[in-house]
């Protein structure tokens, strides 16, 4: 595979692998993950992305149900056909509606009808026997937990999923889901929030719940939707051919794009500099560096992005260039742990 940037940064040859949780799953560092599939990918750029992560050693793929409606697991599976199963570990989630207008009152959710039908709509777009990773994509606050635990140990049961984890819940619903989960004798092994150096509302309280329940993370957006690549600048329109650029802003956070927190990351520009980084390496090697994460999600938009972000595996960044990155970031990282509890949907999505 060609490699067209970055070529005299750190390359890397291996990806390595680490537990999830106190499971004994072993994945890799970096899990290659298709939201962008069917919003800013076409199918055969994101089946490009697909075969490039496979070719660096990437071997474990996340998506989910409610991704392009269904569509971004087909295009996994797809790419993914005559790959040895056992070699791969494929994630996926549910929650949100899938499928055909108009959806019904049970098309989302957590509940039992809409989990069982989840599952199997799942294996039918990937092409598989079973998930390695079935994840509850939001906390459900109108479904008693008790019902989605069972319908959970169930699927794992049947053989359909091997391990059940969670997204963007909040410390005490981990808390109270990982219980039931216990009792049931399939515990929870992951959580799946947005964290990176400027989205850091998972250390307060979930991390640290996550660690003391044997629990590791699965974190999207490392480079905090592509600002900590430095490619945005304050006070310039974003870069011709952006997601922001083309059209996919419209799912960005809007507490990352101001002036202030771009600015902020330019300080960061000699830091990966003299550890001999690119920006996206730095950024993926910080989250690494936390021991609660297990793997750091990365989308691309071109094959040779995959190619720059594996050289952040194993890179340990020295105290002193963390000092460095919390004092630039010190007033626009974004900390509060009660922000997590906005992640929670205030309403079901129809």
């Amino acid at each position: 595979m060609e490699i067209t940037e970055h070529e005299s940064r750190k390359q890397v040859s291996t990806i390595e692998h680490r537990y999830l949780g106190t499971s004994g799953l072993q994945i890799s560092q970096l899990t290659y993950g298709n939201w962008i599939t069917g919003l800013h990918n076409d199918d055969d750029l994101a089946v490009s992305c697909i075969r490039a992560a496979l070719d660096i050693g990437i071997t474990s793929f996340d998506t989910a149900d409610g991704y392009a409606d269904g569509h971004a697991e087909e295009v996994l599976g797809g790419a993914l056909a005559g790959v040895r199963r056992d070699s791969i570990e494929l994630f996926t989630k549910v929650y949100f509606p899938v499928g055909p207008e108009p959806r019904s009152k049970n098309d989302t959710g957590l509940s039992r009808k809409h989990i069982l039908k989840g599952i199997e709509g799942s294996l039918r777009r990937l092409g598989t026997d079973y998930i390695d990773l079935y994840q509850a994509h939001r906390w459900d606050s109108f479904t008693p937990l008790e019902e989605t635990m069972q319908a959970f140990a169930d699927v794992v049961r049947s053989g359909k999923a091997l391990y059940i984890g969670v997204s963007e819940w909040p410390a005490e619903r981990i808390r109270e889901g990982q219980a039931i989960a216990r009792e049931l004798g399939i515990p929870l092994v992951s959580n799946q929030p947005q964290y990176s150096m400027l989205w850091r509302i998972v250390e307060p309280e979930v991390i640290p719940t996550s660690a003391e329940l044997g629990m590791s993370q699965l974190v999207f957006s490392p480079v905090a939707q592509g600002v900590l690549t430095g490619k945005y600048l304050p006070g310039q329109p974003p870069p011709a051919g952006s997601r922001r650029e083309t059209g996919g802003g419209e799912f960005m956070n809007p507490r990352l794009f101001n002036d202030s927190t771009l600015a902020a990351v330019q300080e960061l520009r000699p830091v990966a500099d003299e550890l001999n980084l690119s920006m996206a390496q730095l950024a993926i090697a910080w989250v690494l560096g936390n021991p609660n994460v297990a793997s750091a999600i990365v989308g691309a938009s071109r094959p040779s992005q995959l190619v720059d972000n594996a050289a952040a595996v194993g890179v340990t960044i020295p105290v002193e260039a963390l000092e460095r990155i919390d004092r630039a970031l010190s007033g626009v990282a974004e900390t509060d742990g009660e922000l997590v509890r906005d992640r929670v949907p205030k309403a079901r999505s129809l």
